[in-house]
């Protein structure tokens, strides 16, 4: 097999010398690439090695960005006050950097209104150009129309 490491010269050796030359080390005999012809073994702490991946595994995870979303519920009769007051916190929101995930529910008839629901939900994102651009446009699932909202990179 073909031995690599660090404080070792490389070169090709019998199983037996590669694991002697490990134990005199006090280091791991690690296969790394099976297939190769001869296969490729190095002589590393095996433990140290884990550690390390584990950190750097730990580290890329901790640089992703968690994306949060708020939710806003609206109703199609939803006053101007109130449509006012909501939009206040969609702005907190979307400077925060978080999506805004803005619906409006239809309880019992009021499902005839939709176009009133549609039209509110767009003058939510009128009113929100400034901080965020719409991600998904007004679109009815059964009782709710949603939309969402991402915020503007800076």
């Amino acid at each position: 097999m073909r031995l690599v490491g660090n404080n070792i010269e490389p070169g090709i050796f019998p199983t037996a010398r590669a694991l002697e030359i490990a134990s005199e080390l006090g280091l791991d005999l690690v296969e790394i690439s099976p297939n190769a012809n001869p296969p490729v073994c190095k002589v590393i702490d095996y433990k140290k090695f884990l550690y390390e991946q584990k950190k750097k595994q730990k580290e890329l995870k901790s640089k992703t960005a968690q994306v949060i979303t708020k939710e806003l519920r609206f109703t199609p009769n939803t006053d101007e006050h109130d449509f006012n007051f909501k939009l206040n916190h969609a702005i907190k929101f979307l400077k925060e950097g978080a999506k805004v995930k803005a619906d409006v529910f239809f309880k019992g008839r009021s499902i005839l209104y939709k176009e009133q629901g549609e039209i509110m939900l767009l003058k939510l994102a009128a009113a929100l150009e400034e901080w965020g651009k719409v991600e998904q446009l007004p679109r009815l699932e059964g009782k709710r129309m949603m939309m969402i909202i991402t915020p503007k990179k800076k």
